[in-house]
Order: C-alpha cells, then sequence, then structure tokens
C-alpha cells in the first residue's frame, strides 16, 4: 500500500472517529435519551420492542440509527466494490454471541459506544465498565495468541449477503408507514428521539465512514494494546474521545460525579463483568455491537446472524428482566453474565486449535 493511500485510511479512520463523538453527543441534544444519542444495544433493545419481541411499553421503537449504519455500510461497500458474500464460520456460534453482547451490555446498561459517551459526559460510573472492556479485549486477546479461531469466512453463492441490508430496508418500510403490528412507545426512554430523517441521515452518514474505515470501540482498544500509537485506529478512537468530550462540554452537558448520571446503576462490580463478557466476546467474533451491523452490511452472513442474534437478545433482556436499571442488576442478570462468561470460556475451550 503507498504512503498516500495509507495517509487517506489514516484521515478516514479520523473523520470516522470525530463524527461518531460529535454526532453521539448531538442526537442526544436533537432528542435522544442523554448520555444514549448513540448506542447500539440500547437501539437494538428498542427495536427488538417495536417488533415485538418484548412488551415492555417503555423499550419500543425502531431506531432509524440502526437502519442508516447497515444501509450506509451496504452503499459505500457496493460503490468501492467491496460487498461481498461470504461467511460459514461458526453460524450458531455467532447467533448465540450477538444474544451475549446485547446481555452483557443491558447489564452494565450501553454498549462501548455508550460506555465512552458516557465518560466523556463525566459519568465517572463508566470506568468500572472500561476497565471491564480493556480487561475483555485483553483476554480475548490472549485466546487468540493461544490458537482460538473460530474458522474463517468463506465465499458464498447468490445474494446471501444481501438478506441482512434487505431485512434493514424492510425495517425502514416498516418505520415509514407505520403498519399497526409495529409498536411505538409513548412514554419512556423509547419516546425520546431526535427527528426521524435525522437519525437516519446520521445513522448512513456514520455506517458510510465506518465501512471506509473499519472504525470501532473494540477494534480500537484491541489495536492499542497491540500497536499502541501506530494504529489509526488508535488515534480515530482519541479523536473519538477529544470530539466527544468536547461537543459535551460545548453544549452543556458535561456533568461529573457518580450519583444521578443518566442511564447508569452503582453496581461497579456487575458494569466490569457486563463489559468484559462484551469485549471478550468481540475480540472472538471480529467486532462489537457496531462493528456487527457495519459487517453485516458488506455481506458478512456470519455477522448478519451475529446481528439477529442481537435482536433476540434484545427481546430476551427485557422480557426475562436481564437488563439493569438505575436501581441496579437483577439477580437474573448477574447470572446471565456469569452464563455468558462461561460461554466465551467453553468456545475458548473447543475452538483453539491444539497445534498453535
Amino acid at each position: 500500500m503507498s504512503s498516500s493511500l495509507h495517509d487517506r485510511h489514516f484521515w478516514i479512520v479520523i473523520a470516522a472517529g470525530t463524527g461518531l463523538g460529535i454526532l453521539g453527543v448531538l442526537l442526544a441534544v436533537w432528542g435522544n435519551p442523554l448520555n444514549s444519542g448513540i448506542c447500539v444495544s440500547c437501539f437494538i433493545e428498542n427495536s427488538s420492542g417495536a417488533l415485538g419481541l418484548h412488551n415492555n411499553a417503555r423499550m419500543q421503537y425502531l431506531r432509524p440509527e440502526l437502519i442508516g449504519f447497515v444501509l450506509g455500510s451496504v452503499v459505500c461497500a457496493s460503490m468501492f466494490r467491496e460487498f461481498r458474500s461470504r461467511g460459514g464460520s461458526a453460524p450458531l456460534v455467532r447467533l448465540v454471541s450477538g444474544i451475549f453482547l446485547i446481555v452483557g451490555s443491558a447489564v452494565f446498561i450501553g454498549c462501548p459506544i455508550k460506555l465512552f459517551l458516557r465518560f466523556t459526559a463525566g459519568d465517572l460510573t463508566s470506568i468500572a465498565g472500561i476497565f471491564g472492556l480493556i480487561a475483555g479485549v485483553w483476554v480475548g486477546l490472549q485466546g487468540l495468541s493461544r490458537g482460538i479461531d473460530l474458522g474463517r469466512a468463506k465465499d458464498e453463492r447468490g445474494a446471501a449477503g444481501l438478506l441482512i441490508p434487505a431485512g434493514f430496508v424492510l425495517l425502514l418500510i416498516f418505520l415509514l408507514a407505520r403498519p399497526a403490528f409495529i409498536i411505538f412507545s409513548e412514554r419512556g426512554s423509547a419516546a425520546q428521539h431526535a427527528p426521524l430523517a435525522v437519525s437516519l441521515l446520521v445513522g448512513l452518514l456514520l455506517g458510510a465512514l465506518a465501512q471506509r474505515s473499519r472504525f470501532c470501540i473494540t477494534g480500537s482498544v484491541r489495536d492499542s494494546l497491540l500497536m499502541g500509537s501506530r494504529s489509526p485506529l488508535f488515534w480515530g478512537f482519541i479523536a473519538f474521545l477529544v470530539s466527544a468530550f468536547g461537543t459535551n462540554l460545548a453544549v452543556g452537558r458535561f456533568s461529573f460525579g457518580l450519583y444521578g448520571q443518566p442511564g447508569a446503576h452503582l453496581e461497579y462490580l456487575w458494569s466490569f463483568f457486563g463489559m468484559l463478557l462484551v469485549g471478550w466476546l468481540s475480540v472472538l467474533i471480529g467486532g462489537c455491537p457496531f462493528r456487527q451491523l457495519i459487517k453485516a452490511g458488506e455481506g458478512d452472513t456470519d455477522a448478519g446472524l451475529a446481528v439477529v442474534g442481537m435482536l433476540l437478545g434484545g427481546g430476551l433482556v427485557q422480557s426475562w428482566g436481564i437488563a439493569a436499571t438505575a436501581a441496579g442488576v437483577s439477580l437474573t442478570g448477574k447470572v446471565s453474565v456469569l452464563v455468558g462468561l462461561a460461554f466465551v470460556l467453553l468456545l475458548s475451550l473447543l475452538f483453539r486449535d491444539r497445534t498453535a
């Protein structure tokens, strides 16, 4: 790769990180819940509720940002001839992994993007989650270095890679047409949302930038641990933090402290374990919830199965009382995280290449 192309990619990564930071804060200013301008796991739970996968009347809305992430990715991948149907690498494992990505996020109350949006807004309760995410990524890397491998995706015939993007086109039609079987909350966090057109446009832009840059939070943490400042994703992550922090200050959304933070609880041990689960799983399956959406838009059917798993998980964490609230983490939530960690440990034992 020439130096000019390398420089171009570096600046695309910076643009992706900066855009995610600024727009992640502004979406909350424009109507999304506080400190949750972008939260893939929260959006998944909302969308699962809108599809009737759970009956929490406060968590039902088809989030346009999710649709934008996938469609922005597929359009960008097609324009640059990077769309390719591929898959077949431990598909059922990835489906179940998608469920546990949402379990871990729901116990923490947020995906890795929201984790750092909370941190850059002054929420000190997020620090336990940060340590958990870093620990999970580190453990995952140790596993990869010891030969843990879910297998390589192979090219697939036909248009299998278009199924997930087509599904999100259908969700867009549902969002615009609002048929009777799609449910929309009239109160609670799901009723707090930026204007539909704004949310969709932001999702399309960030989906395209993420597709071109390969930017994601856990990927940035992973590359930072491996390569430090030599990694473009490290600088993209710094751009994300700086831009989110600066935007929070500029719009008066910075509130430093432990208590009274929106979308947070004080059970730090379980915040740590929840993000430990998310970080560990993300390394093994190749990306956090946001990255799975982007890869699904590129034609990766393995990521598509993870997305289906996340939608199922969004229904389960609400129906079974797994999701934490400001009051704390339920016993069901705690057990579910421990089951998730046992699942990842079992994966690590079963998929280890003994010759490595």
